[in-house]
């Protein structure tokens, strides 16, 4: 895969150890950069170093630590509601089923299938916006819906491939395959691309 060749072994850009803290940072790198998620994380897991500390914090001080990640009420809410139902529902261990974990507060698919794929190494492919621009660049798909992007990408991509595949594509999408002035010039995979052969002709 090009894509392999040119980016070599791609890690997450979220800093994290362990499944707490993968969960409570995923749950926090909405609508932000995962930069921003890694500056205020070393200070919330030095306060709150698991599900049972989170669980008993209070809201303001939680927002206090986060605020700069954006939208960081509802965020704050989440992360200690989601704390306390691991605590209290789960017995303070996070479950490993995409279905428990779309029941947790601020878990939806693409958050679960990252917990999965990464924290858990259990098979599953999150899709966000990156991928979903990727794909239909590429000519994979027309639609925005990320799960019908998903059950086409998992279609062809072997299922052993698919975490690493997710990272690649995430870091191309944020390397260069932009949104906006996307660099075709020096990307890998020009020749298989639809987006770059409309451009040529004309």
């Amino acid at each position: 895969m090009q894509l392999r060749r040119f980016y070599g072994d791609v890690r997450p850009d979220l800093s994290f150890q362990g499944i707490y803290q993968l969960a409570i940072a995923v749950v926090l790198s909405a609508q932000t950069t995962d930069r921003q998620v890694n500056e205020v994380t070393q200070p919330l897991f030095a306060q709150y170093p698991g599900f049972k500390e989170l669980a008993s914090a209070h809201q303001k001080d939680i927002e206090k630590i986060i605020r700069s990640t954006g939208f960081f009420r509802m965020k704050a809410k989440h992360i200690i509601s989601l704390s306390r139902e691991v605590m209290d529902v789960y017995g303070g261990k996070l479950p490993n089923s995409r279905e428990e974990l779309m029941k947790l507060p601020g878990i939806g698919r693409k958050s679960a299938n990252v917990i999965l794929s990464v924290g858990f190494g259990i098979p599953a492919f999150a899709v966000d916006t990156h991928i979903s621009r990727i794909a239909q660049r590429l000519g994979y798909t027309n639609s925005n819906d990320p799960i019908e992007v998903e059950k086409i990408l998992t279609s062809i991509i072997p299922e052993n491939e698919w975490t690493s595949t997710h990272l690649l594509l995430i870091r191309h999408g944020r390397s260069l395959c932009l949104a906006r002035n996307p660099q075709c010039d020096k990307c890998p995979v020009s020749a298989l691309c639809d987006y770059f052969y409309n451009i040529r002709k004309k």
